[in-house]
């Protein structure tokens, strides 16, 4: 009888919990078992392993194997387990050594090839978090893998190369990525927007302060195009939300790239299902859009032709930066930190607004139409816009502000904040607490007295008092100053009633 052990990872959302796999070769007849609440996918791993040991010249034991996921109340899942059973078939046969303090992360192909794997960023954060130090991995994934400096990676293409390595300690050359992060994959500027004065107005304190906001317009005026050059002038990611964002996309094999450090933006259909906004699944459960847009931008164009319900369910991540799946075999938490923006016409037709432009849709298919967006969502969004046709004049002009410009306008109130904020829990204005609002944050007398007077008036109510003065320490940080006066606050409020 022959034994031996190794780690590999079991991923549950973008948390990891360290397995060991343990491999016996015993005699008797040829057989093989895996044990350890498998899925569908890992238990077809024996043939996986079989074939792709026999094609990079292994012996395949003709013997009764044995092997045992541990720990075994755990349920595991994916094809990434197909390398730690191949390594430790091989360690328990004799072919190689002692593994046990490898982790081993990839899925093998017939031929024998390391094939990449979702999710290996979290996996290896997990183990790291475990004292793991020594991991293996496919060629494929090292790029994300170097965002973790600490961990000592190695990285293959070929079964036969590892084999050999653990053999006989040669290690083939390691394939060397740049490490350099990338500020911006995109080309959308700013510039390319004709006119819309007010939204990119709205859209520069959105990103300061990190404010959801929406826009309302007829087609065709531009409503997509800030939305899509809004991560444009956002600051860059710092390591630590590289790291976040990566690890999510990562686990839902996303092709945005590992070292991209400018802000996700998501777009999905009004069609899109509540699944697919904030996440779940029948076995395996995955983040949804709105953890895909974790520290960017959510973007929902026609947003009252969603179905019902969809919209509200992001209320929750709204307020707390995250969400929340429960099903029957456990819950999962999932970052959900973003800037959401929406996009609606005036009305069914989109007519009703513009310039000379007529309207054929009734009062009552306008307000059931606009009704289709929740009072509780509305009032979860800091900035309304209204989105006008622009004229010939500002659709010739060609000296509209680039993002560049705008990006160091935000970067620099982004400082103030973080200044301000040196010794509290969060970052942005938008994430003040509403204690702190009361007590500490307050903008001056004659400006509270003006927000409780429309408290008083029933024109606003305490979540959306809350909001302005939010908002409003932003306009202050985007105009330098040290404390929001009545002029900001009224901008803010203007703002969010949606008031010319």
């Amino acid at each position: 009888m022959s034994i031996a052990t190794t780690k590999a990872i079991a991923l549950n959302g973008i948390k990891g919990e360290v397995v060991t796999v343990e491999v016996d070769i015993a005699d008797g007849l040829p057989g093989y078992s895996l044990l350890g609440l498998p899925d569908a996918a890992l238990n077809e791993s024996r043939e996986r392993v079989r074939a792709a040991l026999v094609n990079s010249a292994q012996v395949w034991p003709n013997r009764k194997v044995t092997i045992s996921l541990l720990p075994a109340w755990l349920p595991k899942s994916g094809s990434g387990f197909d390398l730690p059973i191949a390594m430790g078939i091989l360690s328990a046969s004799g072919v190689i050594g002692d593994i046990s303090d490898l982790l081993f992360v990839g899925e093998l192909s017939l031929e024998g090839a390391i094939r990449n794997t979702r999710g290996v960023l979290p996996s290896l954060i997990s183990a790291f978090q475990n004292g793991i130090r020594r991991a293996v991995i496919p060629a494929a994934n090292l790029q994300e893998a170097r965002l973790i400096p600490e961990l000592q990676v190695f990285a293959f293409e070929k079964l036969n190369e590892l084999v050999n390595w653990l053999q006989t300690g040669e290690l083939v050359e390691q394939h060397e990525f740049d490490f350099k992060f990338i500020e911006r994959d995109s080309q959308l500027d700013f510039s390319d927007v004709a006119g819309q004065f007010q939204a990119r107005r709205a859209a520069e304190i959105s990103a300061a302060g990190g404010h959801n906001f929406m826009m309302i317009g007829p087609p065709g005026v531009g409503k997509t195009m800030i939305a899509e050059r809004l991560p444009s002038i956002l600051p860059p990611l710092s390591k630590e939300e590289t790291l976040e964002v990566t690890a999510i996309h990562s686990i839902t094999n996303s092709n945005r790239a590992p070292l991209s450090r400018y802000a996700p933006f998501i777009s999905p259909h009004h069609s899109a299902t509540r699944i697919a906004m904030v996440g779940g699944g029948a076995h395996t459960i995955k983040p949804g859009v709105c953890s895909l847009a974790h520290r960017g931008v959510l973007f929902i164009d026609e947003a009252p032709e969603c179905s019902s319900g969809v919209l509200d369910s992001l209320r929750q991540p709204l307020e707390s930066g995250c969400i929340t799946i429960s099903r029957a075999n456990g819950n999962l938490t999932f970052p959900a930190r973003f800037i959401l923006i929406l996009a609606a016409n005036p009305c069914p037709c989109g007519k009703f607004s513009g310039r000379g432009r007529s309207c054929t849709c009734t009062s009552v298919q306008i307000r059931r139409y606009l009704n289709k967006l929740s009072g509780p969502l509305l009032d979860r969004i800091d900035l309304k816009v209204s989105v006008e046709n622009v004229g010939r004049a500002e659709l010739a002009a060609t000296n509209n502000e680039s993002s560049s410009l705008i990006r160091q306008r935000v970067i620099n109130a982004r400082e103030l904040a973080a200044a301000r904020f040196a010794d509290e829990p969060w970052k942005l204005n938008s994430e003040i607490p509403p204690r702190a609002l009361r007590n500490k944050y307050q903008p001056d007398r004659y400006a509270m007295n003006f927000l409780h007077d429309e408290l008083d008036k029933e024109r606003i109510t305490a979540r959306g008092l809350h909001k302005i003065i939010r908002t409003s320490w932003t306009i202050a940080d985007l105009k330098c100053l040290s404390r929001p006066t009545l002029e900001e606050v009224t901008e803010s409020y203007r703002l969010r009633e949606g008031i010319e």
